[in-house]
């Protein structure tokens, strides 16, 4: 399959003002060359798919990703139409990312059932996947059910879906039902390689399967300087992803990350405690050569494409433009030394004809 976002640098657009800059952050996405930007839509942030939306008709080349959305707030028919409409707005551009979210947003913040989450993803998949397809559904299920349901306007290729998912059963699920998966933030080359490893061993042999993941990225001559940035996202997230399993598989145990969780808890920032060893674990950050080095790690363990999320600094499209200049070259020579697919550089420039 033919998927240049699966094989180049993409971005992650986020952060406070995003509505207003989406349209900005995007064209300076596509003029840097990137593959991808992808909207993160965590409760109660600003909704992904008016975000995807905007990015889809303001650009020409990028592919635009959910990632990820979930099937308990939005009914898998009502993501199949949304789905539908973005991949009319930008044919061939669009990657649907789907996950089950958590208890804490899903149940207790907004009363939704939250019950069997791999098994409601699972029929999710399956009718989102169905009706994209052009099928009329009829799915009585357990989470989720459609009677006679048909979109008037389907697309006229298939988009793909990947599942953000972490577990071993779900990412089992994903083998057997997706596309690829979409690795959370804290995503290391350990983690990667155990993506790899549980997906192989479910997944048929034939047909492409992709992972991708969201990689906090700093760069600058000044090495301590882009280390700085990164710090308090890392230990933003260290808090929030305290003892589970995708921490371990870059070597650190509960006991490493539980002063996070109490900081995350009482809202205190504890960026001052990420260490050396934490950055070059879950972050491409530092200088060039450092960020090369990251990188190279990455694609050695078998990562398609890393999505970078941006870390406060310099402006947002000042940062996406070195991530061009810089980021995307070493992602490419990385991905070459480790055997594996890139996407050809784009003209310099390629925006679509766009300002």
């Amino acid at each position: 399959m033919d998927w240049p976002w699966a094989d180049s640098l993409g971005v992650a657009l986020m952060g406070r003002g995003l509505p207003a800059a989406t349209v900005e952050w995007a064209r300076a996405a596509e003029r840097a060359g990137l593959g991808s930007a992808w909207i993160i839509e965590d409760y109660f942030h600003p909704g992904a798919c008016a975000l995807a939306g905007a990015v889809a008709a303001s650009t020409e080349r990028l592919a635009v990703g959910l990632g990820v959305v979930n099937p308990y707030t939005r009914h898998p028919a009502l993501i199949a139409m949304e789905t539908a409409s973005l991949a009319g707005l930008a044919p061939g551009r669009v990657v649907l990312g789907l996950g089950s979210s958590n208890r804490r947003w899903i149940e207790d913040q907004m009363a939704i059932p939250f019950k069997t989450p791999l098994g409601g993803l699972r029929e999710g998949v399956a009718i989102v996947r169905r009706l994209l397809a052009g099928e009329r559904v009829t799915a009585p299920g357990e989470s989720f059910s459609v009677r006679d349901v048909v979109l008037e306007s389907p697309p006229a290729g298939p988009v793909p879906i990947l599942l953000g998912v972490k577990g071993p059963r779900a990412l089992a699920l994903a083998a057997e039902v997706a596309d690829g998966v979409h690795g959370s933030v804290l995503t290391s080359p350990g983690h990667v390689r155990r993506v790899r490893a549980s997906t192989a061993a479910a997944r048929p042999a034939s047909g492409r399967f992709a992972v991708i993941a969201y990689v906090p990225m700093a760069v600058d001559t000044e090495r301590g300087a882009a280390r700085a940035r990164v710090r308090p996202l890392l230990a933003h997230y260290l808090g929030v992803l305290h003892g589970q399993a995708i921490l371990a598989d870059a070597g650190f145990e509960p006991t490493d990350t539980a002063v996070f969780r109490e900081a995350w808890l009482a809202r205190r920032p504890a960026g001052e405690l990420v260490t050396d060893a934490m950055i070059d674990a879950f972050a491409v950050a530092g200088t060039p050569d450092d960020c090369r080095a990251a990188l190279g790690r990455l694609a050695e363990a078998g990562l398609d494409a890393p999505i970078a999320v941006l870390a406060p600094g310099p402006p947002a499209a000042e940062q996406i433009a070195q991530l061009g200049a810089v980021i995307a070259p070493a992602w490419r020579e990385a991905a070459a030394r480790a055997g594996r697919p890139a996407a050809a550089t784009p003209p310099a420039g390629a925006n679509g004809g766009r300002a």
